[in-house]
This record gives C-alpha cells, sequence and structure tokens, in this order.
C-alpha cells in the first residue's frame, strides 16, 4: 500500500483509500479527533501557567500552544515547560488536569460528522480503537461523554507504552490487540506528533484539521486532510474503498 503525500487533491485521496480494501480497522485518536478539546486544554494551560507566573506572567498565546504542547505527551510537556525543575512541571500537569477534566465535563463536544463516521463503521463491523498520548483518566472520560464506551473495542494509552506518540509504538500496539493488518486500516488524527506516529506506523493516516495548521500537518505526509466527518473528500474516498472490494 502506497501512501500519498498529497493532501488536496481529491482524486489522489479517493485512490489512495480504494487501496486499502478490504478495510479491517479504524483507529482515532481523542483529543482533537474524536472531540474539540484543544481549546479546553488551551484555556487550562494558559490560566494555569499565568498563575504561577510562567514567562513573567504574559499568557502563552495559541500559536505557542499549537507548536509547542498540542498532541504531546504529558511528560514532554512537563520536561519542555519546566526543564530545570521536572518534578515542577509534573505537578504543574496534575493541576492542569484536574482543570482539564472539570471543563471537559462541562464543556466538551464531538467534532461534526463523528457519529456519522460511528454509524458507517458500525454498519461495517470494523474493529476499533482509540490511541492517545492523554492521560487513561481524561481518555476514559472524553470517551464517555462522547457516549463512546461501548464503541471502541480497545483504549491504547501512551504512558502505558514504552513511547508514547510520535513514536509508532501506540498505533502499533493497537493493531496487534485488534489482530488487524496495517495495510487495511485507516487512522484518524489532528496533530503534528499523532500523524507522525500514524504514517511512522505504516498506516494510512487521515489528517483532520480541528485546529492545528494545515501546513504543519501536510509536512508529516498525512494521506490527505480533511475539514471534519461531514467532508465531502473523505465520503467520496471511503465509497470508492467500498467499491473495490
Amino acid at each position: 500500500m502506497t501512501v500519498s503525500s498529497a493532501g488536496g487533491d481529491s482524486s489522489e485521496s479517493i485512490a489512495s483509500l480504494a487501496e486499502l480494501a478490504p478495510l479491517e480497522a479504524v483507529l482515532f485518536d481523542i483529543d482533537g479527533t474524536l472531540c474539540d478539546s484543544d481549546p479546553l486544554h488551551y484555556h487550562a494551560f494558559r490560566e494555569n501557567l499565568q498563575e504561577i507566573g510562567f514567562n513573567g506572567g504574559i499568557p502563552i498565546t495559541e500559536e505557542f500552544f499549537a507548536e509547542n504542547i498540542s498532541g504531546k505527551h504529558n511528560e514532554d510537556i512537563a520536561v519542555f515547560l519546566f526543564p530545570d525543575d521536572v518534578p515542577r512541571g509534573r505537578q504543574f500537569m496534575e493541576d492542569k488536569e484536574a482543570m482539564f477534566l472539570k471543563l471537559a465535563s462541562e464543556q466538551l463536544t464531538a467534532v461534526s460528522g463523528l457519529y456519522k463516521m460511528k454509524k458507517w463503521i458500525e454498519d461495517r463491523g470494523l474493529k476499533r480503537a482509540a490511541v492517545t498520548n492523554a492521560p487513561r483518566p481524561n481518555a476514559e472520560l472524553m470517551i464517555s461523554i462522547l457516549g463512546l464506551s461501548d464503541f471502541f473495542e480497545a483504549l491504547v494509552v501512551g504512558s502505558e507504552c514504552e513511547h508514547a506518540k510520535p513514536h509508532p509504538e501506540p498505533y502499533l500496539k493497537a493493531l496487534d490487540l485488534l489482530k488487524a493488518s496495517k495495510e487495511h486500516t485507516i487512522i484518524f488524527e489532528d496533530s503534528v506528533s499523532g500523524i507522525k506516529a500514524g504514517v511512522a506506523a505504516g498506516v494510512a493516516t487521515i489528517g483532520i484539521m480541528t485546529r492545528n495548521p494545515e501546513h504543519q500537518l501536510m509536512e508529516e505526509k498525512p494521506t490527505f486532510l480533511i475539514k471534519s466527518y461531514d467532508d465531502p473528500k473523505l465520503w467520496a474516498a471511503l465509497e470508492a474503498l467500498e467499491k473495490t472490494v
């Protein structure tokens, strides 16, 4: 299976998925892929960092968040934010996650078209797993809020692997748990590190432009990019895939 590096050409996008037939499994990231959670993470980081006087008390920008934090593993974020005091960084991340859990329980919403995609997968009996760098309590809460607890057959958490994303191990572990072939699987991802992990695993990875800049996602060579699960490009590609079975 050849993964196309083109993100914008619909004909190439359709052809690239057709090669996956018969489709066996669909793997999803969680943050920004199942739900539009980045604004909640950004708010929690911004408020907590400002409170402790990070960067002289100047609030972090959305650009700073997208480039340095979004999609990354908590341990790596702790080291990045507090390179001279990693224990403090870990405590900060715990405090930040507590704020995020509160915000998520009140404000979390699904990415547009998610439940249409869910039904398509269920109707075809495809295997499915969630693969995330989020802490397990966060991941389970988000999945529960979205009503997907019974949908996923497996949940792979980066901190429970030897390597988190952008390493391919979490996605390879999900394939192993599902007993699915990487040549017949699709990954949905929204972050640079997530797309990098999916591509490195040798799986067709569709980037979803929830919040992260298109040019940054394209640098990681996803199969193609979509705006949401309602994107006509996605459904044209899935229709073509089915016709090749």
